[in-house]
């Protein structure tokens, strides 16, 4: 606060203006994107399968190929956001997910359609990295927790819209329906990327990269004449590099940030993805749609709750009360060999709402915890370790449960979330309240471990 004139604010302090409320939407709307081309897909296959016939080698491949993508984009497109800046990334981006979306429509065999899978996989994985990084750079601190978990919120729209829109889309029938279910994805791409033309760069990574004169400029014009950047001084010229994120310095939060959204990730990928599967092994039957919609709108409410609650409690308590619920919910299934309805429907719910409420930290810490020279770099690559435990968790579930049982699979997915909630009482910090410079910071001071 020394040497600044009466009346001036840092970015963190910023009240929250219109330029803020666009960021989050041009920002969300990118997730949204993402979840829907994902849930989209299901729908496409099963009349694309038949016309194209599939081996079962090409529906797996097909199946995973966007969740390779991201795993790459995530891994490679957060370095080099880093690198050459968030604006002229978020754009590129945007612009690829359009071109791809329109080419899912003229595919004309399996190989094709995996390729245009996969280069849109490398566009989501490079929207996780990009998107967090840039809302957290530009919101200031009072609205940035819960803002912030506006994306996973938006992510889980778009897939339930997916998913609405692709059962009706199904029932229209046709042998070209497929393509417009898959090339639709190009309707809210094109919307976000109108948003998403002419925003300015992140005045932190113009800081980084030592161009005060133009981050002094954006923040006057788009966040207040009374702003300053006095504070960022700490970030001024840091060079960005993969292999700092191991280093001494940063090792303790990729760790966590790694391990906590792989332990949320893995479970919930695997249940919601067999969700039929699983209600049919528990005589619980399943027609389609209702199911599908009831298990979704679980989830919505789980990240509606998850985006009211995450400013008003510690951050470190959300995670760790989490997982303590999560972990029951998946170990009663599994011990009990034939729950009643009332008990399995229960206990889906309960996992349901509190791993997508939860989820909604998946977006905040990592964004948070690494400070701007490394922020994409940091979220990507801890985006990408979730992605193997999705990969792992859909392509071991069914075999879990064919070789060990139902029961045995739901005590494995309960033992992945006990990983997860030790490593959170061990490592979670409080970063709620603080300003995006001391929340990356709070790491390398001794923190106060109580929940």
């Amino acid at each position: 606060m020394e040497g600044r004139i009466m009346g001036q604010i840092t970015l963190d302090e910023a009240p929250l203006n219109s330029f803020h409320k666009r960021v989050v939407a041009f920002t969300t709307g990118g997730m949204f994107c993402d979840g829907y081309i994902l849930g989209m897909i299901g729908y496409a296959m099963v009349l694309l399968g038949p016309q194209m016939n599939l081996t079962p080698f090409w529906y797996g491949m097909i199946g995973s190929s966007a969740l390779i993508g991201i795993f790459i984009g995530s891994l490679l497109c957060g370095w080099l956001t880093d690198r050459i800046g968030r604006k002229l990334a978020f754009t590129i981006d945007l612009i690829l997910m359009l071109v791809l979306s329109i080419s899912q429509f003229f595919v004309t065999d399996p190989t094709q359609l995996f390729i245009v899978r996969l280069l849109l996989g490398i566009a989501i994985g490079a929207e996780y990295a990009i998107g967090a990084a840039l809302m957290a750079e530009f919101l200031p601190k009072k609205q940035r927790g819960s803002l912030l978990a506006c994306l996973n919120a938006v992510w889980t729209l778009g897939f339930v819209v997916s998913v609405i829109a692709g059962y009706f889309m199904l029932k229209m029938g046709g042998d070209t329906i497929w393509r417009w279910m898959l090339a639709s994805s190009s309707i809210p791409a094109f919307i976000v990327l109108i948003l998403r033309w002419g925003a300015p760069e992140s005045p932190r990574w113009l800081i980084n990269k030592g161009r005060r004169e133009e981050a002094e400029n954006i923040v006057k014009k788009y966040i207040g004449s009374n702003v300053v950047i006095d504070d960022l001084v700490i970030e001024e010229n840091v060079k960005t590099s993969y292999l700092e994120l191991f280093s001494k310095k940063y090792m303790k939060r990729t760790i966590f940030c790694s391990v906590f959204w792989f332990c949320q990730i893995t479970p919930f990928f695997a249940i919601i993805t067999f969700a039929p599967q699983i209600l049919k092994t528990f005589n619980l039957s399943d027609d389609g749609l209702t199911g599908t919609l009831i298990l979704n709108l679980f989830q919505l409410a789980g990240v509606i709750f998850g985006v009211w609650i995450m400013d008003k409690v510690s951050r470190r308590y959300f995670m760790i009360v989490s997982f303590a619920i999560l972990i029951p919910s998946l170990f009663i299934l599994g011990i009990i060999p034939n729950p009643s309805a009332f008990i399995l429907i229960l206990c889906f719910a309960v996992f349901l709402f509190v791993v997508t409420a939860a989820g909604n930290l998946e977006y905040v810490y990592p964004s948070e915890l690494f400070p701007t020279h490394i922020r994409s770099t940091g979220v990507g690559f801890a985006s990408a370790m979730s992605r193997t435990g999705a990969a792992v968790g859909t392509l071991l579930l069914p075999m879990g449960i064919e070789r060990y049982g139902i029961g045995v699979t739901l005590l494995i997915g309960a033992g992945v979330l006990v990983i997860g909630l030790i490593t959170s009482i061990l490592l979670a910090p409080e970063t709620r309240g603080l300003s995006l410079n001391e929340a990356s910071l709070v790491l390398d001071q001794t923190a106060n471990n109580k929940i």
